[in-house]
């Protein structure tokens, strides 16, 4: 095949309609045959303008959210002007027309004659209300902490911080706090940061009560028994499945984090009890059946992480299984999705996405033995693993 063949070939490929009923393991083996071919006829200097440029990506598609730019030009569903645009966001047109530009760039929007505009499916996904716009918002905001980062790591001897309260987002903010304890200063950040975590438990492939055996390994003698303690368990997604998908278990189901969280949940089913807790505190529920942390950990570097299983450890009997639902990261071959993640945690949080071996270490340090890593069948680049560990024999 030459190059020209090659490239009509590819230009026919773009046809949306032929992928409308791909799998989600077909589209990331098409998102990843592009990549590796762009990989191969992308330039270094090419490959240097789009990385370094990157952020300004990011910066447009907020502008165009907070603008309302999608609001308006999704609602007309017709082509409109720039002058239209900014008359109806009340804004500089030269500005309207710089970041639409981009936005073309980025095939949300089609410019179909100088300075007229009409959308593309795309552009949906950004209106008001989408969980989209919440990860944008979210993201966007360690731009700060990101622009800084080499300043911080050059100070620091370019070592991996290890401190969630002395890190790179301290340093980018002048700040002593941790990521969590700053938030609740930042009510519109902190409203994404919410939406962004029910987003990402709503879109993570199967779920472990489809994977890990519930009904056997889920049991207590009485139903005034403590069944599963759900730490840091936001909202009571989790623990609202559950009840849903086995109703007849017996054990009582305890929803704990902080108490401005708590304050929130609304309608819990009969059987799910509601408790104020902070996971670095003593755990008041003894000697539950199994206690359960869900991208809890992956928020801490190892020096918090070993005080939340600490608590853990100390309120566990003999018959307690501990339940630890992340995303382990590969020894090798690591996505550079998931190596964006784990780059993401290091700069907020000080923390990062372990892999498999680094979970057996934390666990082991911290007075646990790994017993087994349940895995889901499904492909999905968000898919979980259900960790299950015990105490340690004497």
């Amino acid at each position: 095949m030459t190059l020209s063949e090659l490239i009509e070939t590819l230009n026919n490929a773009a046809d949306a309609s032929l992928y409308s009923n791909a799998s989600e393991e077909e589209r990331m083996e098409l998102i990843a045959a592009c990549a590796k071919l762009q990989g191969v006829v992308e330039t270094p200097t090419q490959l240097t303008w789009r990385v370094v440029l990157a952020p300004h990506l990011a910066v447009a598609l907020r502008l165009g959210i907070d603008m309302k730019l999608f609001d308006v030009i999704t609602s007309d569903k017709r082509e409109v002007t720039v002058d239209q645009l900014a008359s109806r966001v009340d804004a500089d047109p030269l500005l309207v027309r710089r970041i639409i530009r981009i936005l073309c760039g980025m095939s949300l929007f089609k410019e179909i004659s100088q300075d007229t505009f009409e959308r593309t499916p795309a552009a949906d996904a950004y209106v008001t209300g989408s969980p989209l716009v919440e990860v944008v918002i979210m993201m966007t905001s360690d731009l700060e902490t990101l622009s800084k980062a080499p300043s911080y790591f050059e100070e620091n001897g370019f070592t991996s911080p290890r401190d969630a309260y002395n890190g790179p987002f301290q340093y980018a903010l002048g700040t002593k706090l941790t990521y969590f304890d700053w938030l609740p200063s930042k009510p519109r950040l902190q409203q994404a940061v919410s939406a962004v975590m029910a987003f990402a438990r709503s879109n993570r492939g199967e779920d472990w009560l489809d994977f890990f055996p519930v009904s056997s390994k889920l049991r207590v003698d009485s139903p005034s028994d403590p069944l599963i303690v759900d730490i840091g368990g936001g909202l009571g997604q989790v623990l609202r499945a559950f009840k849903h998908k086995y109703p007849d278990l017996p054990g009582k189901l305890i929803l704990q984090d902080l108490p401005v969280v708590i304050d929130s949940v609304q309608d819990l089913p009969a059987g799910i009890e509601a408790m104020p807790h902070d996971f670095f505190a003593q755990q008041p529920i003894r000697g539950a059946r199994a206690y359960y942390l869900r991208a809890i950990l992956h928020d801490w570097p190892d020096k918090q992480a070993h005080k939340i299983l600490g608590s853990i450890k100390e309120a566990m009997s003999e018959g307690s299984i501990l339940l630890i639902d992340e995303i382990p990261l590969p020894e090798s071959n690591v996505s550079l999705f998931s190596a964006q993640m784990d780059f993401m945690m290091m700069l907020a949080f000080s923390s990062l996405e372990r892999t498999r071996t680094q979970f057996k270490t934390l666990l082991d340090d911290a007075g646990f033995d790994l017993v087994r890593i349940w895995t889901s069948s499904s492909v999905h680049p968000l898919s979980s693993s259900l960790l299950e560990a015990v105490l340690k024999k004497p």
